[in-house]
C-alpha cells in the first residue's frame, strides 16, 4: 500500500497540466483582447472606455500568472522541487494558498478598476467595491488563521 501511495503522486501530474493549459488558454485570452484593444485604438482613438479595454487585459494576464504559479506550485509540493526564483518557491500548502490570495485580491481589485473607470451607477459601484472589501478582508483573515495553525 505504501508503494502504491508513494506512485500515486503522479496523478497530480494531471492537475498540473491542466493547469498549465488554463493559463496558456488566459495567456492566449490576454493577447487576443490586446490585440482587439489594439485594432479598435487606431479606429476609435477618443474612445472613453479604452481604458477599461486595458485594465480587462491586466486582468486576464493576471488570472494566467495565477493558473501558472498554482502549477508551478502543486509540481513542487507533490512532485519534485524546480529550479525557481526564491519568491516563487512553495515549499507548504500555505504558502501556495497566500501566493492564491494575492492574485484572487489583485483579480478583485482590476474587476472594480473596471466598474469605477465605467462610471455608471456609483451606488451599484460603491456596493461592489464594499463586497470586493469583505472578501478581500476574508481571504487575508483566513490567510492569518491559516499561518497561526
Amino acid at each position: 500500500m505504501k508503494k502504491l501511495l508513494e506512485s500515486s503522486t503522479r496523478l497530480i501530474l494531471v492537475v498540473v497540466v491542466t493547469a498549465l493549459i488554463a493559463a496558456v488558454a488566459a495567456l492566449a485570452w490576454g493577447v487576443y483582447k490586446a490585440g482587439d484593444t489594439v485594432v479598435h485604438l487606431l479606429k476609435d482613438f477618443n474612445d472613453p472606455l479604452m481604458a477599461v479595454s486595458f485594465i480587462e487585459i491586466m486582468d486576464a494576464f493576471l488570472i494566467a500568472i495565477g493558473l501558472y504559479i498554482f502549477a508551478l506550485a502543486v509540481y513542487e509540493l507533490f512532485i519534485g522541487d524546480l529550479d525557481l526564483p526564491a519568491w516563487l518557491e512553495m515549499h507548504t500548502l500555505y504558502e501556495l494558498k497566500v501566493k492564491l490570495v494575492s492574485v484572487i485580491v489583485l483579480v478583485m481589485g482590476v474587476k472594480f478598476l473596471e466598474r469605477f473607470a465605467e462610471g455608471k451607477n456609483a451606488e451599484d459601484t460603491l456596493m461592489i467595491g464594499i463586497a470586493f472589501a469583505v472578501a478581500t478582508a476574508a481571504l487575508v483573515g483566513f490567510s492569518v488563521v491559516l499561518k497561526s495553525e
